[in-house]
C-alpha cells in the first residue's frame, strides 16, 4: 500500500513546481479580485473556483500524458475543431449579433476556443513530419492550416479570438525558421491590403479602432469602455486606493469588470506598485515557459512549447493594452485572472502541455 508521501510524489511527478506556483498565485489573485469586482458576490467567486478546479484537473491529465500521445492527437483535434467551426457557421446560435456558439444538446460550446490549442499543435506536428526537408511549400501549407480557422472565426465575427489564434500560428512559423525576408514581405502585403481589410470589418469593429484614436468623440457610447478603463488605471496612482475601495469599480462606472476589464480593477485598487507585482508574475510564467522551450528535446516540443508561451504573452499584452487605451477593445480576457471557464481551461491545457514537455524528455516517433 502506498504511503501518503508516495502518493504526493506520484501526483506531483509531472507537474513543474516553479510553473505551478506562479500560475497558482495568479489564480488566487483572480479569486481575490473577482470578489472585489463583483461587489462581494460569493456565487461569482465560487463559480471561478469551480472553473479553476476543472481546468486544473485537465492540466494534470495533460501533464501526465506522454508526448507521443500529444503528437497523435494533433490531427484529430484539428479536424474536430474545423468541423465544429463549419457547424457554427451553418447552425450556430446567434447572440449579440455574432454566431459563435454551437448547441450540442447537453451543452452549448464555443469551438473557437478549442482552436487556440489545436492550431499550434497541428502546425508543430506538420513541421515535425517535414523537419528534414523543409521548403517554402511546407511553410505555405502550414500558413493554410492557420488561415482556414482564422478566417472562419473572423467571420463569426470574433476579432479577439482570431487575433490570438493568428498569433499562436505565426509564432510556430517564426520558431520553425521562416525567413525574415518573407516575414517582411508579408508585412508589406498586409499594409498594402489595409484598405481592403478595413472594408471587410464590421461597423462595430471599425468603431473600436476609431475610438482608440479619439474615444472622446463618443464618450458615452463606443468610447465608453476605453475612457473608463484609462480613468481607473490612472486613478490608482502609486499605491492604489486600497482593496474594495476602487470608486470606478464600486460605483459601477467600469464595464465588464470581472472579465475583460479586471486589470483596471487591480490597477485602481493596488496602483502602480501592484501592477509591477502583477507584471512580475506574468514575466515569471513566461520566463519559465521559455526555459522549458529551450530545454525541449525535439522539434515538435520546441515549436509547441514556444508557441504556447508566446501566446500567453500575447493574451496578457493585448488585455493590458486594451484596458490602458493603447490597443482597441477586442474582448480578450486577462489570462488566469479574468472570470471565465473556457479561457481558464484553454490556458491550463496549454500549461499542461508545457509540463508534459518538461517531464517527458523523450518523444516516441510515430
Amino acid at each position: 500500500m502506498l504511503t501518503k508521501r508516495e502518493l504526493q510524489r506520484r501526483f506531483m511527478a509531472h507537474l513543474d513546481p516553479i510553473l505551478l506556483l506562479s500560475i497558482s498565485l495568479l489564480m488566487l489573485l483572480s479569486l481575490v479580485l473577482i470578489y472585489s469586482a463583483s461587489d462581494g458576490n460569493w456565487v461569482r467567486v465560487l463559480g471561478q473556483f469551480v472553473n479553476i478546479l476543472v481546468a486544473f484537473a485537465a492540466m494534470w491529465i495533460v501533464a501526465n500524458m506522454p508526448l507521443h500521445y500529444l503528437m497523435r492527437s494533433a490531427v484529430p483535434i484539428y479536424i474536430l475543431g474545423m468541423v465544429l467551426l463549419v457547424c457554427v457557421a451553418l447552425f450556430g446560435d446567434i447572440s449579440h449579433g455574432a454566431r459563435r456558439w454551437l448547441n450540442i444538446g447537453i451543452a452549448t460550446i464555443q469551438p473557437s476556443e478549442l482552436m487556440k490549442i489545436a492550431v499550434p499543435l497541428m502546425m508543430a506536428w506538420y513541421f515535425e513530419k517535414h523537419e528534414a526537408t523543409l521548403t517554402l511549400k511546407n511553410y505555405f501549407v502550414a500558413a493554410l492550416l492557420l488561415l482556414l480557422p482564422v478566417a472562419l472565426i473572423a467571420r463569426q465575427p470574433d476579432l479577439g479570438t482570431s487575433v490570438l489564434i493568428g498569433a499562436s500560428g505565426f509564432y510556430v512559423l517564426f520558431l520553425a525558421g521562416l525567413s525574415w525576408r518573407i516575414m517582411l514581405g508579408m508585412a508589406v502585403i498586409a499594409a498594402a491590403s489595409a484598405p481592403f481589410l478595413w472594408s471587410m470589418l464590421h461597423d462595430y469593429q471599425r468603431h473600436r479602432i476609431l475610438m482608440l484614436l479619439d474615444p472622446s468623440q463618443d464618450a458615452l457610447g463606443k468610447g465608453y469602455h476605453t475612457i473608463q478603463g484609462m480613468i481607473a488605471v490612472g486613478s490608482g496612482g502609486l499605491l492604489g486606493k486600497g482593496y474594495l475601495n476602487g470608486t470606478q469599480t464600486h460605483l459601477d462606472f467600469l464595464p465588464e469588470r470581472t472579465t475583460d476589464f479586471i486589470f483596471a480593477v487591480w490597477s485602481e485598487e493596488f496602483g502602480f506598485l501592484g501592477n509591477l507585482i502583477l507584471l512580475g508574475l506574468y514575466i515569471f510564467v513566461i520566463g519559465r515557459g521559455f526555459v522549458i522551450t529551450a530545454n525541449a528535446s525535439t522539434y515538435f516540443t520546441r515549436l509547441m512549447a514556444g508557441s504556447i508561451t508566446l501566446t500567453f504573452f500575447t493574451y496578457a499584452f493585448v488585455n493590458m493594452g486594451m484596458v490602458s487605451g493603447i490597443l482597441p477593445v477586442v474582448g480578450v480576457p486577462l489570462p488566469l485572472v479574468s472570470y471565465g471557464g473556457t479561457s481558464m481551461l484553454t490556458l491550463l491545457l496549454g500549461f499542461g502541455m508545457l509540463m508534459s514537455v518538461h517531464s517527458h524528455k523523450q518523444l516516441v516517433k510515430t
